[in-house]
């Protein structure tokens, strides 16, 4: 078995990844980055509309009324000092991203152009305001290509196509991963001072998803196998216009350029929902009103999904009445929007000039994950006690940002605000800190458990579990969500997880790039993160944010203005058995901005 040794070793090259890769390197630490994709496959890429800053290039605006734009977004249950961080930290990332050379989109005196999204208001909610920074609709993909060139001229080293699948512990603290080589099947060891999970989320819980494939939060379960909690598993984020029948996501930029979402009636809802801000409102909000419109039979054609509507002639319509001289035409649509076009057209027949675009809810982003410090440390409980030697950072983790409910953007935000804090922060650390040695064997059981699961003699697919799962998720454990239902999810996850213990059939013995074992191998997480966020949802009796409970349907700030914190009750991580999992919900939100400006106190988010 081959044995890495680096300073820091960086699992996941996406956004976060690079931006913490480029800033430990840039601190001197000798940094490898390992990922199971190809860096430009990373998911950071299929994020659209923009990447928030209160840069004020074309309205007013202060990083404060991001900082409180984010917070009421996330229902007043994201950390305060973490939300300021955030839209502090915004404006110089954003500015440094467009000196790396970012192709941002440019106003007409040349400054970085800035687009309405969904929640994003000036002066503490007052009106919308443009701040969202963005090239074209392809923003995610660009600030990728950016910094993985900025990491190639500064000698990162990268591991592509390393899917790791244990994290290793000694004497407290983390000292590296296991990987498999996709391309050999052999594992590897990666020995360091300081690792970083920067892997992101599990979209691929639910059926329909605007996740890759690869987002089977491989990175969160291995690590809650080894004893680290998970944060607020049950806050997941269903983004409201995903391409009817596949969920591929439909940025909010769309909302953003004037785009209008349309009942089977032809009539503006959001107008009931959000009278203020209508179809700009945030995520969690416009999700329930579509859900409601098709729930009430206002659905196109009687199915389960509305229409978004981005033609020139509709939204001049709307903005006339509205009292806006702007106006938009083709040429206008197809530059701002180039992406969504191109995937309308290919993916759904339709061409967004000329017709309505139909759109349902889909599951996005996971708001919990594994709970960190504004520095992106590993933190163990409710005291904040830092685990040495373990970072994470992006949507895999939970500095606790975005709350209940994520805002528009503020994804982006979080990759590079949170992976440059992270990459510093390690760089400090490993200049400091003295290498602790391997265990021994440290590769033994995870090696057992791929044995396991290669001489399995089952009957049954992964495939046919992971479909089985994605089903009781959605139906169960979705937009809207009651307490039998959870229950019956819980009860289903765990049955599912049973079979994968004792049923599973493979076709493929081979090694060199064998997916069917890797995929089973993901299936597991899934299965990990599934019973966690429903056992999760289930304790949680209040609707707030993306949680929607219709047998709870207020917030209940006096009892649950809290996180939740899910630990795996086993002294063994494998065999993945299934063990017990105990919440505790004794870490508090941290409310220091409302300790000085009560307009950070909760109250009900009115759009």
């Amino acid at each position: 078995m081959q044995t890495h040794q680096y300073d820091a070793i960086i699992v996941g090259a996406g956004g976060a990844g690079l931006m913490a890769a480029l800033y430990a390197s840039k601190g001197g630490a000798n940094v490898a980055v390992v990922s199971k994709l190809y860096p430009t496959r990373s998911h950071t890429g299929a994020a659209l509309g923009g990447i928030g800053a209160a840069l004020g290039n074309l309205d007013e605006d202060k990083p404060l009324w991001h900082a409180y734009d984010t917070v009421k977004g996330g229902d007043y249950l994201a950390d305060q000092n973490a939300a300021k961080v955030l839209a502090e930290n915004a404006v110089d990332a954003v500015i440094e991203l467009e000196h790396m050379g970012l192709p941002f989109d440019r106003t007409p005196e040349g400054r970085i152009s800035q687009r309405r999204f969904g929640g994003h208001t000036s002066n503490f909610g007052e009106k919308p305001v443009r701040r969202a920074c963005h090239a074209a609709d392809r923003t995610g993909h660009m600030i990728l290509q950016t910094l993985y060139q900025q990491c190639i001229k500064n000698d990162v080293k990268f591991f592509d196509e390393f899917h790791v699948v244990d994290v290793i512990m000694n004497q407290g603290a983390c000292v590296g991963v296991v990987a498999i080589q996709l391309g050999t099947g052999e594992f590897h060891v990666f020995h360091g001072k300081a690792t970083l999970f920067a892997t992101g989320g599990w979209g691929r819980v639910w059926r329909i998803t605007s996740n890759a494939h690869s987002l089977t939060g491989d990175g969160a379960a291995v690590v809650y196998r080894r004893g680290i909690p998970m944060q607020d598993m049950e806050f997941f984020q269903f983004h409201p216009t995903g391409l009817y029948g596949l969920g591929v996501l439909l940025t909010e930029g769309i909302r953003g350029e004037g785009g209008i979402l349309l009942n089977k009636n032809g009539e503006r809802f959001m107008e009931k929902y959000a009278p203020k801000i209508k179809d700009l409102a945030s995520r969690d909000v416009v999700s329930r009103s579509i859900y409601l419109e098709v729930r009430d039979g206002l659905g196109i054609g009687g199915k389960d999904y509305v229409h978004l509507d981005i033609r020139p002639s509709t939204v001049n319509r709307y903005l006339a009445e509205a009292g806006e001289t702007r106006r938009v035409d083709d040429a206008y649509i197809a530059r701002a929007l180039a992406e969504t076009l191109d995937v309308c057209r290919t993916y759904a027949g339709v061409d967004p000039l000329t017709e309505p675009m139909p759109i349902q809810p889909t599951a996005h982003y996971a708001m919990g994950g594994i709970p960190t410090n504004v520095d992106a440390e590993v933190v163990m409980d409710e005291n904040w006690t830092v685990l040495p030697g373990m970072y994470a950072a992006g949507e895999v983790a939970c500095v606790s940002c975005h709350g209940a409910n994520r805002l528009g953007t503020n994804s982006l935000v979080d990759l590079v605000v949170f992976g440059r804090r992270g990459g510093i922060k390690i760089a400090e650390y490993v200049k400091g800190a003295d290498l602790i040695p391997l265990p021994a064997n440290p590769a033994g059981e995870i090696e057992a458990e791929f044995k396991r699961l290669r001489t399995s003699k089952g009957k049954t697919r992964a495939y046919e579990l992971r479909k089985q799962m994605q089903k009781v998720m959605m139906d169960n454990v979705g937009v809207f969500r009651e307490e039998s239902a959870m229950k019956e999810a819980v009860k289903q996850v765990q049955e599912l997880r049973e079979r994968y213990q004792t049923d599973l059939a493979f076709d493929d013995n081979g090694y060199q790039y064998n997916t069917d074992l890797m995929e089973a191998w993901e299936l597991g997480c899934l299965l990990d993160l599934a019973e966690v966020t429903a056992i999760s949802a289930l304790n949680r009796t209040e609707s707030r944010g993306g949680h929607s409970r219709e047998d709870y349907q207020k917030r209940d700030d006096d009892n649950w203005l809290v996180h939740t914190l899910a630990y795996r009750k086993s002294e063994i991580a494998y065999p993945v058995t299934p063990p017990e999992v105990e919440l505790n919900i004794n870490k508090k939100v941290d409310m220091s901005l409302a300790d000085e400006d009560p307009r950070f106190l909760p109250k009900e988010r009115a759009y």
